[in-house]
This record gives C-alpha cells, sequence and structure tokens, in this order.
C-alpha cells in the first residue's frame, strides 16, 4: 500500500480502516490524491486511499469507502478580497454544481 500524511481526514480513514493491522508500504507516505495514484498506477505500490476524480485521472480501479464533505472557509476579514470575491461568485453560479458533479462530486 502506499498511505497518506498523519494528520490528514484521508489518513484517518485509513488509519479506521486498518484498525492495528499494518499492511507493507503503510510506512510510506504521501502528502496528495496524485501522489497515491502516481504510486499504483507505476507499480511501487498495489492500492491506495485516494478520491475518484484521481483514481480517473490515472486510469485506476476505484471502489467508494464512504463519501466526505468539504466546506470552503475564510476569515470574515479577507470576504472582499478580490480573489475571496470572485471564488464566492464562481461557487454562486448555478452551473458550478453541475460540473461537480460531472467530475464525480455530489453536492
Amino acid at each position: 500500500m502506499v498511505n497518506r500524511n498523519p494528520g490528514g481526514g484521508t489518513r484517518a480513514i485509513v488509519d479506521k480502516l486498518l484498525g492495528d493491522h499494518r499492511p507493507p508500504g503503510c510506512a510510506v507516505q504521501t502528502k496528495s490524491h496524485n501522489a497515491v495514484a502516481a504510486a499504483v498506477q507505476q507499480g511501487r505500490a498495489d492500492w491506495g486511499v485516494a478520491i475518484k476524480t484521481v483514481a480517473d485521472q490515472y486510469g485506476l480501479d476505484f471502489i467508494a469507502l464512504q463519501a466526505e464533505k468539504y466546506n470552503f472557509v475564510i476569515p470574515k476579514a479577507r470576504l472582499e478580497r478580490p480573489a475571496a470575491r470572485a471564488f464566492r461568485a464562481l461557487l454562486a453560479d448555478p452551473s458550478i454544481p453541475r460540473q461537480f458533479q460531472g467530475m464525480g462530486f455530489n453536492g
């Protein structure tokens, strides 16, 4: 296997699923979903946990383990900065949820 870095949500899922078991490769840790997929695609690992969108990009099989929910957070003092305003406007666009769903994300 290829594992994820401690402290991340994906790592918490892996640790919960593995319990006390530590399969070969458990100590190999990556910092991203892409790094997990690359390791599997390149044959450096037989499996790892990553999001479906990335597995699809790398042409890998995918078995859903659980749904995850993500939130956009920003300090109130930065809400009116140009980048934050642009991102909020993008999220308010009604076509965006459909585009996310087309990439495998559900709202």
